[in-house]
């Protein structure tokens, strides 16, 4: 396939609310104490959402994600101009997924009402864990009887969609509490799971100062018994920490992992566009707030790097190799990375690392448990 002729791939909005009560100690991502008066942020937040849109070519909006810091710390009534602005895009419909993370410490029933009267009909909460000791391990403000109290507010003002995001490997942790989270977790009732491993990222003071955490047997033992109770109970694993029920996938997610293109909005926050001419463009926003709030000509708002072939097979694998159905092998050929990605996906075949059926290449079960090697085949 000539890769001036490739349609573009379907288009997501990612909007970064960067402020949280307080940084927990695990976290890398953009997230900063609340310092600000969330009004100026919004307007800045405001302005960069209708550029971004003046820019994209009157694509049509598949879903929408807000995400941070703790964007449940957004009055609704500043909110409310940023989803009028999508409704008067005319590229947006109500009723396409649209996801706001919120902590359990900052729920609010009347918060949420108006969060799902604006049109947001997905909440992604980071309980974390169900048990006291490892929520105050992980610097977190809420307690365990909160975050049950969150799913409850949740659920009474609407939302019939909603993510729970669980960890384990946490300090002191036992298998059995590890467990006991899930099973308190499918208790709730609630579409889709995201049950990851606690890691050390650089630049965090777990990084600096490491808790002590379980070691790789009871790591690899507790995964595989968690997935067999997670199954067990209806929940799909359909990418390497995503679980979920029937017609309950994050679709938003999902067009990352698919190599979907996604507007980004916010301070810090990173994009990737596929322009009309077939190139594939990345942005990436200010990373301080007063930065994003202030850009200058030294300090611009936006920054963008055009992917070379090796970026996109790299991309491509990266986010596509998570997912357990892995990607559509047309995807290399519609990017023209084809013969570049052929060596690589030879050696992992023979390694037992990749298979390759009706037209996808996955990892295999072996592949999975080692995925970052298979990665460095193609990075």
């Amino acid at each position: 396939m000539n890769i001036s002729t490739l349609t573009p791939p379907p288009l997501s909005l990612y909007l970064h609310y960067p402020w949280c009560r307080q940084k927990c100690p695990y976290c890398d991502f953009n997230s900063h104490t609340r310092g600000e008066e969330p009004s100026r942020y919004l307007a800045s937040l405001l302005q960069d959402l209708k550029d971004e849109l003046a820019l994209s070519e009157s694509r049509p909006l598949k879903t929408l994600f807000i995400g941070g810091g703790t964007p449940s710390l957004i009055p609704p009534k500043l909110l409310r101009p940023i989803m009028e602005a999508l409704q008067r895009s005319g590229r947006w419909n109500l009723g396409n997924e649209a996801t706001l993370e919120a902590n359990p410490n900052s729920a609010d029933q009347r918060y949420f009402q108006a969060y799902y009267a604006l049109g947001i009909n997905r909440l992604s909460l980071g309980v974390q864990s169900f048990h006291d000791r490892q929520l105050q391990a992980l610097g977190r403000l809420h307690s365990a009887a909160e975050a049950h109290q969150a799913i409850a507010l949740a659920k009474r003002a609407g939302f019939k969609r909603i993510n729970l995001d669980l960890m384990f490997g946490l300090p002191h942790q036992s298998p059995a509490e590890a467990l006991a989270d899930l099973r308190q977790a499918i208790a709730c009732e609630v579409e889709h799971l995201s049950w990851y491993q606690l890691t050390l990222e650089p630049h965090t003071p777990f990084y600096h100062t490491p808790p002590p955490l379980p070691d790789e047997q009871w790591l690899v033992e507790v995964q595989q018994q968690g997935i067999e109770l997670l199954q067990q109970h209806g929940y799909e694993r359909y990418e390497i920490s995503a679980f979920a029920r029937p017609s309950g996938r994050c679709q938003h997610n999902l067009n990352y992992w698919n190599f979907g293109d996604y507007l980004a909005v916010g301070a810090g926050a990173h994009g990737k566009y596929t322009h009309s001419d077939a190139t594939v463009v990345r942005t990436s926003k200010q990373r301080l707030p007063q930065r994003y709030m202030q850009p200058s000509a030294a300090q611009p708002l936006s920054r963008h790097t055009r992917l070379t072939q090796a970026d996109i097979l790299c991309e491509l694998m990266l986010n596509g190799l998570r997912l357990v159905e892995g990607i559509e092998s047309t995807q290399l050929s519609r990017y023209a990375v084809e013969a570049l990605a052929e060596p690589a996906i030879n050696a992992a075949r023979q390694r037992g690392l990749l298979q390759q059926q009706r037209q996808r290449i996955a990892a295999t079960p072996t592949g999975y448990l080692f995925l970052n090697e298979v990665l460095q085949l193609f990075c």
